[in-house]
């Protein structure tokens, strides 16, 4: 077997890949369309002696905020296998081997959407981030005052300036470049409404369509609570058009039930995407815990998948929040906390906390210690609107 990046002229055998995987058929003008964008360096396959294509995935490049500030992500989407090459350990492959990639490129992270969630457990990644999905009879659509908001085509550069004013403010939410913006974002039918201020400043904006009644909801951004209310009150003036409206991934801290008169609506929380950390020293050298008590303490960290992350790890917080991480070898008799690079990944994004995964058994050690840890980590919400 042979990992390589693909070609342009096999373009036709990954599609055919994963139109048998996923289950559609791409139709002649889309086909012509996936071709021009087809980026051959971006998918990576697992050739047999002859040739032939066993299995393939597409390896992203993103940014994505990590306490603020933008971060490189390698994204893993497309894994797909013929179903008579399955259980020969060729994902197993290509995932060390995009593990590998996303390492000597620097992405200290690694996103993907699962098809199931305990297989890629098994390589290191963790759920990172759930969404939220709301459906809001029209009757009980909130009777806020009438504001200004523009219905129509907005500038892309407007629009990319709130949605990271909102965006960065989650850990995980993905940077988008004007490419991802008019080729993902904007496409799908999506209508644009944008709210002003009255001295005319655009402080949010909603992507929306309406179909079968239903006034569907992709995106919803505001820069504060005015915005909310004024975004609100364009959807309830469709009241006589609609009979619902369906918000999709919504941020899980979002409690806009709560400001409805009558908060008894559909809710429902799926979690979402999969993170691991790709690698722990590249990753730690970004990352800022809370200014605290100056504390250092040994981690002994799981990761079969990622061997430059196994082991005994020295991490000393600095009075700032600053780390100094060093890797010391497999030695587990000086580790003051135990856990695995999935955890550790979870923990450190904000989606879950040292006292949770300690309750669980996901993580052990130093009751003292794992307190220290658990003050440490700053406070977060993770989120992501994208989806690839």
């Amino acid at each position: 077997m042979k990992i390589r990046q693909l070609t342009h002229e096999e373009f036709e055998a990954s599609t055919s890949l994963d139109e048998y995987a996923f289950q559609f058929t791409l139709p002649q003008e889309e086909r012509v369309k996936a071709k021009e964008r087809f980026r051959p360096e971006q998918v990576w396959g697992a050739f047999d002696d002859s040739g032939a294509l066993l299995a393939h995935y597409t390896w992203l490049p993103f940014q994505v905020f990590l306490q603020g500030k933008a971060v490189p992500m390698g994204g893993i989407a497309g894994v797909a296998t013929w179903p008579e090459n399955r259980r020969q350990g060729l994902v197993a492959h290509l995932l060390k081997q995009a593990l590998e990639g996303m390492r000597k490129e620097g992405q200290v992270l690694s996103f993907l959407h699962p098809f199931k969630v305990p297989f890629y457990r098994r390589f290191g990644w963790e759920v990172f981030c759930e969404c939220k999905k709301y459906r809001i009879p029209a009757a009980q659509f909130p009777s806020w005052p009438a504001v200004s908001v523009k219905r129509g085509k907005a500038e892309l550069k407007q629009l990319n300036t709130l949605y990271n004013r909102f965006a960065s403010a989650y850990n995980g939410a993905l940077i988008r470049n004007e490419e991802w913006w008019e080729r993902t974002v904007l496409g799908h039918g999506n209508q644009c409404a944008v709210y002003y201020t009255d001295k005319g400043e655009a402080e949010g904006y909603l992507l929306y369509r309406i179909a079968d009644r239903t006034l569907l909801i992709g995106e919803f951004v505001y820069s504060g609570e005015e915005a909310r209310r004024g975004l609100w009150s364009f959807i309830s003036n469709h009241d006589s058009m609609v009979t619902h409206a369906e918000m999709n991934r919504v941020p899980s801290d979002d409690y806009l039930p709560y400001l409805l008169d009558d908060p008894r609506i559909s809710q429902e929380v799926h979690p979402y995407f999969m993170a691991r950390i790709v690698d722990m020293e590249a990753f730690m050298a970004k990352y800022r815990f809370a200014p605290a008590a100056a504390c250092s303490f040994h981690l002994s960290l799981t990761d079969q998948q990622a061997p430059w992350n196994q082991g005994l790890w020295k991490i000393t917080v600095n009075e700032d929040g600053t780390p100094k991480t060093e890797r010391i070898g497999d030695g587990q008799k000086r580790a003051n906390v135990h856990t695995d690079i999935g955890t550790l990944t979870a923990v450190l994004l904000g989606y879950r906390t040292v006292e949770e995964m300690s309750a669980c058994g996901k993580m052990s050690g130093n009751p003292e210690i794992r307190r220290f840890l658990g003050a440490a980590v700053p406070g977060a919400q993770t989120m992501l609107f994208d989806f690839f």
